[in-house]
């Protein structure tokens, strides 16, 4: 991929990569012409689109199974409160923060990252273009999967969605800015597996994703609360349940936000442009 004067195209040939050609633009023109070439590389990499497509929509099932040892009823929750956040954590780990966080190291490596600081792309707007596909393709699974919880699971319509949809948007924004960081310590794509696995791991067993914090002891719970993904796991909950007070919401929003500008200013502090030898 590579960054001209001109109008917007795609290279042919084979085995030619897109290009994104940029004269005079807009910041809307940018974006779209470097998320278009984004996509079209992002459908070459099968691994990369299956793990994106395809597991967030399988591992609910899993969860399904194991709320039956769960004594849901004693803490206010049940079967469908539990899978739906747990949908929605899985789409964002999955189709936003390890396909993101590939797309970054195998973009380094190529030199494709390089090339584009060399137009008129700014570094944000390389970053977040980059990450447009892969944004969408999430976004678009929480809504898929929020609406058959709701309907096949039976438990009706957000009391208050607002909370929802807010924890919903900080998750695809931290998640964006977490495969940022992680992609700066990978030095290859397989690589890049790896280092991915202990915020996954994490969140997975700690954010309420698996387990939900309250069937934790309390202790154990008001750590797990401080985690990445946990305050967003507890908005979307509490927007199907309606039960989270305004204390709660607040706290769980300023976790969040804090996570993301730590996670910015480790971006802009340690993300390498370059391949890393």
């Amino acid at each position: 991929m590579s960054v001209t004067t001109g109008t917007t195209g795609t290279a042919t040939g084979a085995g030619a990569e897109p290009v994104v050609t940029v004269g005079t633009t807009t910041l809307r023109s940018r974006m779209t012409a470097l998320a278009r070439a984004e996509l079209t590389l992002l459908g070459r990499s099968r691994a990369t689109l299956v793990t994106a497509l395809f597991v967030p929509l399988l591992l609910p099932l899993s969860v399904r199974s194991a709320t039956d040892q769960m004594d849901l009823a004693e803490v206010g929750l049940s079967v469908g409160m539990v899978i739906l956040p747990a949908a929605i954590g899985f789409s964002l780990l999955f189709a936003i923060y390890t396909a993101l966080t590939n797309v970054y190291v195998v973009r380094r490596e190529e030199l494709v990252l390089k090339r584009l600081r060399t137009g008129e792309l700014r570094d944000p707007e390389i970053l977040v273009g980059a990450a447009l596909p892969a944004v969408g393709i999430g976004v678009a699974q929480c809504l898929l999967l929020a609406i058959g919880c709701t309907i096949l699971l039976d438990i009706g319509a957000p009391a208050a969605p607002h909370l929802a949809v807010l924890g919903v948007l900080l998750g695809v924004a931290l998640c964006v800015a977490l495969a940022a960081v992680t992609a700066s310590f990978s030095r290859t794509a397989e690589s890049a597996q790896v280092t991915s696995l202990p915020l996954m791991f994490v969140s997975l067993l700690g954010s309420g994703i698996t387990v939900p914090l309250e069937v934790l002891p309390d202790r154990v719970a008001s750590i797990c609360e401080l985690l990445p993904l946990s305050p967003v796991i507890t908005l979307v909950r509490g927007g199907w349940t309606g039960d989270l007070s305004a204390y709660d919401a607040l706290g769980a929003v300023a976790t969040a936000l804090a996570w993301t500008v730590l996670a910015v200013f480790a971006v802009r502090r340690w993300f390498r442009w370059e391949p890393r030898r």
